[in-house]
């Protein structure tokens, strides 16, 4: 019997694929936990077009976080914070500053793909936008005081 596996099954196979299995098998353990489908040609044809659309918008995805990639390298954000005597800052600038200054300038950018050190001085220090695997934005952090 073939079926369509509508979900990942250890030692069948992947979401997505048309595997042999033995009648019982199918009937009634596959198909009756809702794991699979009897693979019949619109089942087959709706499960490409799925992985189609999904690999389209995958690929959109990636285009739009290059642009934004292309778009932050060299950048240079400012972030003021409170300082004391000799330019040392009371706290630190962390990512999450740097966060809120590049929402300020209207790129959303969540503090977790920020890679940085601790500042603790006046000063500007360099800081990596990890966008996804290899798009990485180099930018450069200026802390001023107020």
């Amino acid at each position: 019997m073939k079926v369509l596996l509508k979900a990942d099954v250890k030692g069948i196979g992947k979401k997505g694929e048309v595997v042999e299995v033995a009648d019982g098998y199918g009937r009634n353990f596959l198909i009756k936990k809702g794991f699979a489908t009897i693979a019949s040609a619109s089942n087959i044809h709706e499960a490409e077009q799925k992985k189609e659309a999904a690999a389209f918008h995958k690929a959109e995805e990636v285009k739009a976080l290059k642009a934004l990639g292309e778009q932050l390298n060299g950048k240079s954000v400012t972030v003021k914070i409170k300082v004391g005597e000799k330019g040392r800052v009371f706290g630190s600038v962390t990512a999450g500053n740097v966060a809120e200054a590049l929402v300020a300038m209207g790129y959303d950018i969540d503090k977790k793909k920020i890679k940085m050190d601790a500042v603790k001085n006046v000063g500007s220090f360099p800081a990596e936008v990890r966008l996804m695997e290899g798009v990485i934005a180099k930018i450069t952090v200026v802390v001023e005081g107020l």
